[in-house]
């Protein structure tokens, strides 16, 4: 079932010309453990499986990896600067090897084992370019999920307020009405 769920994810993408394209610049980077996360991939799956007919846009690119021998946020900066210069998109990138110190959390051990602390499990999925140049899609939980037009409060990080506030502004259910909020009890 997950591979179906990749394959669609897949085939979707490569529809996407600014998707596919913004995914050959990430790969140029050739980074760790690396993937475009979040929205990049949550938002497409929503537009798709809602019948979107104006596309959500692309809003935030995060690029996400995982490189403890080089953790500085500088670095981070950089890499965003590259990636500005050839293409002028909202460019977010972050080394996941940091990232739990400024998330309160034991340290990550890879940038899957990081998206498993993100608040909605919806979110945590990402997408990569392989060795061969095949789109591989990366995620922490049950893409069922994602497909099934749900958005749901992790329970490793419960932090009801936090999801009830981004749930509000990032203007979700206005985007895609028919979106099911499931809270962790339910879940």
């Amino acid at each position: 079932m997950y591979s179906n769920y990749g394959k669609q994810i897949a085939q979707w993408v490569k529809a996407d010309t600014n998707r596919l394209r913004a995914l050959n610049i990430a790969a140029e980077l050739n980074l760790p453990d690396w993937c475009l996360a979040a929205g990049f991939v949550r938002n497409l799956v929503w537009d798709n499986i809602f019948c979107t007919s104006k596309p959500s846009p692309l809003n935030d690119l995060d690029l996400i990896y995982f490189d403890k021998s080089n953790v500085s946020a500088h670095r981070d900066k950089t890499l965003e600067q590259q990636l500005r210069r050839k293409a002028a998109l909202p460019w977010s990138v972050k080394n996941q090897a940091r990232m739990h110190l400024r998330n309160g959390d034991k340290a990550y051990s890879s940038t899957v084992d990081a998206m498993r602390y993100w608040i909605e499990k919806e979110t945590a999925v990402g997408v990569r370019l392989n060795e061969d140049s095949n789109i591989e899609v990366v995620t922490a939980f049950d893409l069922q999920l994602l497909f099934a037009g749900t958005v749901t409060l992790n329970d490793v990080k419960a932090q009801p307020d936090v999801f009830a506030d981004r749930i509000a502004t990032k203007n979700w259910l206005t985007l895609w009405p028919k979106l099911k909020i499931v809270s962790s009890e339910e879940s």
